[in-house]
């Protein structure tokens, strides 16, 4: 088997790598002048990816000056039929994420939000008005200790034990957010409000407690819309405190 290119697109990019450093646009916000929130270097992003030598980053430009970050990257591919070709990628990175479900195995209920969501509002939601797990940006927490905040933010609950699930990215074309997803217990004596959320925020939630069973038919006809809540929900149902493995009720629950 021949040995590694001395020639393509990844010997070059080494040699760059260990010779120069990328120099940011000027006066572009976000790359050598401070943008909106403070940061500069934004165009850094990525230079330094390893793991695939198939993949070669050339340049990362920023195109936005918003509370996240808008990039447009260009980089070579090397294809399967061993030919490079460039392309551009626009990605939107807005940090990490972390949502929880909360149970209520014993009375057979879970514990939503619903709130305004001006995106899926504008692209054909009939009013915006979303059903969702309590959810949040990690905004430099580790990700059990933000969904600990945003369940007593978005619900009023303290959490206790709390079960990690998974991790996922949810919009891999474009959006850099992987999101960690959590499951944990609450009782009715934990409730402490019917609405919640930070008032300078802009937040104003309301806390809604669904039959189990109810809210996998919301899932099944469309009101409960929301990627992060229909995966737990389903995990939920399937191996989660709802499944037959783990709840006696679950069976009965499902049918109800």
């Amino acid at each position: 088997m021949p040995g590694p290119s001395t020639t393509g697109p990844r010997a070059r990019h080494d040699h760059l790598v260990s010779t120069t450093a990328p120099t940011p646009r000027s006066g572009v916000p976000g790359e050598d002048v401070p943008d909106g929130r403070g940061r500069t270097g934004l165009h850094l992003t990525g230079r330094d990816l390893t793991g695939n030598p198939d993949v070669v980053v050339r340049d990362v430009e920023v195109t936005g000056d918003g509370w996240h970050v808008l990039r447009r990257t260009t980089l070579e591919v090397r294809g399967r039929d061993g030919r490079w070709a460039t392309q551009t990628r626009e990605t939107y990175d807005r940090g990490d994420g972390a949502a929880v479900l909360l149970h209520d195995v014993a009375r057979g209920t879970v514990l939503l939000t619903r709130q305004y969501r001006f995106p899926v509002h504008v692209n054909g939601h009939p009013d915006g008005m979303f059903l969702e797990v309590a959810a949040g940006l990690l905004d430099d927490d580790d990700p059990e200790t933000a969904i600990r905040r945003e369940a007593g933010e978005e619900l009023g609950v303290t959490v206790g034990e709390v079960e990690p699930v998974m991790a996922a990215w949810t919009s891999p074309g474009s959006v850099t957010e992987r999101l960690h997803l959590f499951a944990a217990p609450y009782t009715a004596a934990d409730r402490t409000t019917d609405h919640a959320g930070l008032v300078e925020e802009g937040e104003d939630i309301e806390v809604v407690e669904l039959p189990f069973a109810q809210a996998l038919e919301m899932v099944e006809d469309g009101r409960i819309a929301d990627a992060k809540t229909i995966m737990l929900l389903q995990w939920a149902a399937l191996r989660g405190p709802f499944s037959p493995d783990r709840s006696g009720r679950a069976g009965s629950l499902a049918s109800s």
